[in-house]
């Protein structure tokens, strides 16, 4: 089974991690290019929406030293860092990409374009809410969140090294993980209020590591990868 359907649009929330783990990943930005640029000229469509990564740490760090910061202000310089790194995505997928970087998912875009780079949109939440409202918008029912672990885990991976891949869980299985509420920053797998609507939307969320670039083409073609499906 090939999981890349012609014709339907492939929506990736691109984890800041991947793009900016502290530096700019230079070396991974160059293997994505190439992805995604052989993922289209086999036929394919695809939104990418940048997240915040070291960009947004650093400035949300910095803030919080400097004064006692709002959550909502956290979230606006969080937008900041993910409109920084959607521009580094569109300037260097030229001009196979829409010339613009996208924020609002509720106004259509009309290009005949096969790469759409968007951005963070509003506040209360992170870019996956983002994915899922342009995969809304373009009909898609499948997201792919390219981050920095291989699996959704029982517990954090980062923190225990027992910490047990989750290969495949209901919503109402992850969301009972997550909780309902957003927090700047947070660490979980795929944002709570992003799972809410993706589950609302009868969506699948795939979770897979971002640099691994050969296991995101095996599972678009269909063979077996390491990573979380959430649905």
């Amino acid at each position: 089974m090939n999981n890349n359907s012609k014709g339907e649009v492939l929506v990736i929330s691109l984890g800041g991690s991947a793009i900016v783990p502290d530096e700019v990943d230079t070396i991974f930005l160059k293997k994505f290019r190439e992805f995604i640029f052989n993922f289209i000229k086999n036929g394919g469509r695809a939104v990418i929406v940048a997240g915040g990564g070291g960009t947004n740490k650093k400035y949300n760090q910095a803030a919080q030293k400097v004064a006692k910061i709002k959550n909502i202000d956290l979230d606006w310089l969080g937008i900041a860092a993910t409109k920084l790194n959607a521009e580094l995505l569109r300037v260097i997928l030229g001009e196979k990409a829409y010339e613009k970087v996208v924020v609002n998912p509720t106004v259509k875009i009309k290009t005949n374009k096969k790469i759409i780079v968007a951005a963070g949109w509003q506040p209360g939440c992170s870019s996956d809410k983002d994915a899922v409202l342009w995969a809304k918008s373009f009909g898609a029912k499948r997201v792919v969140n390219l981050t920095n672990i291989d699996y959704v885990y029982d517990k954090d991976p980062h923190k225990f090294s027992d910490a047990r891949p989750l290969k495949n869980l209901k919503w109402a299985e992850y969301r009972k993980m997550v909780g309902n509420k957003w927090i700047p920053r947070m660490h979980a797998p795929f944002d709570p209020i992003a799972s809410q609507l993706a589950e609302k939307w009868g969506m699948e969320v795939v979770i897979m590591r971002g640099s691994n670039l050969v296991n995101f083409r095996s599972f678009l073609q269909g063979k077996e990868f390491r990573g979380s499906i959430l649905g």
